[in-house]
């Protein structure tokens, strides 16, 4: 099947209608070759919802959508622990995969999943995660193009509340892929090993379990040493108290302007909720349709900015502005502007066509992403152990790997 430019069109399922799956509908219609013709969801009324608003097929499950003749590819949006099984379940049926952050809980399960993609000749793609976006990947293009030397640090700092979000059980359950490591290290450290080549050699850290009612790591202090020597720092604090918003121009996670007059908002909205039922029926409510949904199609002001990200190069230090990045070079600073009609999830959307029409490896593919939940696996280590633990599953970032998607 083609389209009117001559080139494939490529049918994508979404599993699952939370957060998660609503965030990606924008960036599959955005796209000229993709078409979202399916979705699974266990919540009825979320499905009947969904095919008011899209013409689209609606299944109880993902083994009936992978069914589907409709379907070329599956977006895999269901909770963590989940992962590998769903993905395996596409590959199996022949159905180009992506599988959100982080790509499973295990190293073991993460490798099933990539053998299960090769064995039957399907692209997996690991994601949305903070590498596909503009200003991170822009970072990348300037270090590799050795204009201020050679990388030797790189810091992501992020301040949140990510701990008292309403949470389900398995979010704040470590063994399930709960907590901030899992669910937040997977974004910081794709950060640092995209902007550093990919290649960590050790881990060094310590997390934090601050507080009894939410059971699981909602911080932490990871120290990486890269192969060729570049130290990289990752520190995550969700307790909903100090917010790096405050130094990053008032700008948040997704772009938008971040502005409140009531200190520790969430911790205060948790503890008023009523109990567990009570917060899983407020995380419900932001799913598709729900009336804590957000208007996933409205335009932020800005690019993401995923908390401080500083990298020092040999001649120059680079970090984010409101409008693109800052660089400060051997004579002077300069202002980089980035355009801002391409977001991350439109650069995922490409980087998995282009695979499946160009049969390429993608750059966030299974092994990719493997080496990132090895750092997640490796922080809570050597956390537990006092040690530092070195890694065996890397992967590098290969060449022209960081090109910026041509805005469509």
């Amino acid at each position: 099947m083609s389209e009117g430019n001559g080139r494939p069109a490529l049918r994508v399922g979404i599993v699952g209608l939370g957060i998660a799956g609503s965030s990606m509908v924008p960036a599959l219609q955005k796209h000229p070759n993709v078409r979202l013709t399916a979705v699974s969801t266990r919540n009825e009324e979320r499905g009947r919802k969904f095919a008011e608003d899209f013409p689209v097929e609606v299944y109880p499950g993902i083994e009936e959508l992978c069914e589907s003749e409709s379907v070329d590819a599956v977006y895999v949006a269901t909770p963590t622990q989940l992962h590998g099984e769903h993905a395996i379940i596409a590959a199996e049926r022949g159905k180009h995969v992506i599988v959100e952050k982080p790509i499973a809980v295990t190293l073991e399960e993460a490798g099933a999943m990539i053998e299960a993609a090769e064995r039957n000749g399907v692209k997996m793609v690991v994601g949305p995660s903070q590498s596909f976006e503009p200003p991170i990947r822009k970072i990348r293009e300037i270090v590799e193009g050795g204009s201020l030397g050679r990388v030797r640090m790189i810091h992501n700092w992020y301040f949140n509340d990510w701990m008292y979000r309403p949470r389900t059980p398995d979010e704040l359950d470590t063994g399930q892929g709960g907590g901030v490591t899992y669910r937040q290290g997977a974004h910081q450290f794709d950060i640092i090993r995209l902007i550093g080549g990919g290649m960590v050699r050790s881990v060094r850290a310590m997390t934090g379990r601050w507080d009894d009612d939410r059971p699981t790591e909602g911080a932490h202090s990871v120290f990486l040493e890269f192969e060729d020597r570049t130290a990289a720092t990752a520190v995550y604090n969700g307790y909903d108290r100090f917010h790096t918003t405050e130094i990053t121009f008032g700008i948040g996670e997704g772009g938008p302007l971040v502005t409140s007059d009531v200190y520790g908002r969430s911790r205060k909205l948790i503890r008023k909720s009523g109990g567990s039922d009570a917060e899983v029926a407020l995380k419900d409510a932001a799913g598709y349709g729900g009336e804590r949904a957000k208007n996933y199609a409205k335009t932020e002001p800005h690019h993401p900015f995923f908390g401080l990200t500083v990298v020092s190069c040999e001649r120059g230090d680079i970090r984010q502005s409101p409008d693109g990045l800052l660089v400060y070079g051997p004579e002077e600073k300069e202002e980089v502007i980035l355009p801002k009609d391409v977001t991350g999830r439109d650069a995922l959307i490409g980087e998995l066509y282009e695979a499946v029409a160009n049969d390429e490896a993608p750059l966030h593919d299974g092994r990719w992403g493997r080496a990132n939940i090895e750092v997640c696996v490796a922080a809570l280590e050597s956390a537990r152990e006092r040690k530092e633990v070195y890694l065996s599953h890397q992967t590098p970032v290969p060449e022209k790997g960081n090109a910026l998607p041509q805005a469509r």
